[in-house]
């Protein structure tokens, strides 16, 4: 049976398990910072164009890790494979992350995975803001594509393609 609502506060639960419905990718951002890098776990990812190439991201507001990805000028973007779901729950929960996963650091100290489907390293194209998160557009300087199912997180559980 259909539940009709207005979002708001008394029903924030409904609203996020109707936005659950919607099946996402599962990516991880990473950035560097003046005490190394940082890293951290995020579904808000979209293409938003090709010509340019235009990426988009939304940080919350209210995560410790916000200033150091609102001040990042450059991050990496890691699209997760099925495989990933322990990654996915490191760098949502782990300040340690980066010492449970296989990376590279690049110019400037950029940190990349190492075996993720996909990765796309962007300079901040423009930062909007988005209720209690902010909305950030990068322009995808390179990309990186390798073989494998991506995961998917849908209603609160983490999965992937099968067939």
């Amino acid at each position: 049976m259909a539940r009709i609502f207005s979002p708001g506060p008394e029903t924030e639960r409904a609203y996020r398990d109707a936005l659950g419905c919607f099946a996402t990718g599962v990516t991880v951002i990473t950035a560097a910072t003046a005490t190394g890098p940082i890293g951290m776990t995020a579904n808000s990812f979209t293409s938003i164009s090709l010509t340019p190439p235009l990426i988009a991201w939304s940080p919350s507001k209210s995560s410790q890790r916000f200033p150091f990805f609102a001040a990042a000028r450059v991050f990496n973007i890691h699209v997760l494979g099925d495989w990933q779901k322990d990654l996915a729950l490191d760098f949502a929960r782990r300040a340690d992350a980066f010492d449970r996963v296989a990376h590279e650091i690049g110019d400037g100290g950029l940190p990349l995975l190492t075996d993720c489907v996909s990765s796309f390293t962007c300079r901040q194209h423009a930062v909007h803001d988005g209720g209690d998160h902010v909305i950030v557009v990068g322009h995808v300087d390179t990309a990186i594509h390798r073989d494998g199912r991506p995961l998917i997180f849908s209603q609160g559980a983490f999965g992937g393609f099968s067939g």
